[in-house]
């Protein structure tokens, strides 16, 4: 039964450490997304890596994906960056392999985080959402595109086809993978998931449930990265990973994303009122 899940929230419990010219140790485990393929590579250039290192520690780690929405401004979830433990954090751009440097990769430090006033760790009331203003503009180019925000209230039907992409692990305590991996997960609609076989009160129109069926879904490093959804052709960020249950998937309690149509008018907010897009 649903109450006695554990729910977790979808954020690296493994961290990556990258050494200083960018490749990665031999510790590192980085986390995928279960049941999902290698993506072709750079398909989803808003897709981007935040990694955290702290003062002298001469290294850093993958911790949450997130989608780049103007040149200045990352989009991400609040729990991925709402400690106050003195970490800095910088995104990379163009990522595909966090092992190699491919030559098409770029990083580009965070400046300053805003979390929505309203998130207060309880996840079942939505609000997990956060803006990454960075030091300096990214570059457009074959490997790094700003993502398309859905129109405002915009609700997709049940059974839509979007996909997960992330760094999540492939399975609750499973093996690592350092490339890049999407799934299918199939929306489901409010008035399912609400249902007390699905996540019952967790559910709510500033969500959006997708998944469930057992074999596919987000886990542990996963957070803060889009649901991609393809919208009259055109691929759009409808979700920020949020949370799920232990085991990630576990049937019929599908991965949940903060819904980004609920958000369109804070996301704007926050840019225009803080130099800008």
């Amino acid at each position: 039964m649903w109450h006695l899940l554990v729910l977790v929230f979808l954020g690296a419990l493994c961290k990556a450490e990258l050494e200083d010219d960018f490749t990665v140790t031999n510790q590192m485990k980085t986390e995928r997304v279960v049941g999902g393929e290698e993506v072709v590579r750079n398909s989803w250039p808003w897709q981007i890596s935040l990694q955290y290192s702290y003062p002298h520690a001469g290294g850093w780690a993958h911790t949450c994906g997130g989608s780049l929405v103007s040149p200045s401004w990352v989009m991400t979830a609040a729990h991925c960056v709402d400690f106050n433990d003195g970490a800095i954090y910088r995104v990379a751009l163009g990522e595909h392999n966090l092992y190699w440097n491919e030559g098409v990769e770029y990083y580009r430090a965070v400046d300053k985080i805003f979390i929505h006033q309203r998130w207060n760790k309880d996840f079942a009331n939505g609000f997990d959402i956060a803006m990454l203003r960075l030091t300096s503009p990214a570059y457009a180019s074959g490997y790094v595109q700003v993502a398309r925000l859905p129109r405002p209230g915009m609700i997709l039907p049940n059974a839509y086809p979007c996909y997960i992409t992330g760094w999540g692990l492939v399975a609750t305590g499973g093996e690592a993978s350092p490339v890049l991996l999407q799934a299918l997960l199939p929306v489901v609609d409010t008035p399912t998931c609400s249902t007390i076989e699905y996540w019952d009160f967790y559910s709510t129109d500033k969500v959006i449930c997708a998944g469930g069926d057992g074999n596919r879904a987000g886990c542990q490093g996963d957070s803060g990265g889009p649901l991609n959804c393809k919208v009259d052709g055109v691929w759009e960020v409808h979700g920020v990973a949020s949370f799920g249950p232990v085991p990630c998937n576990t049937y019929r309690k599908p991965t949940v994303f903060t819904r980004v149509s609920d958000y369109n008018a804070w996301i704007n907010e926050i840019m225009n009122k803080n130099g800008g897009p």
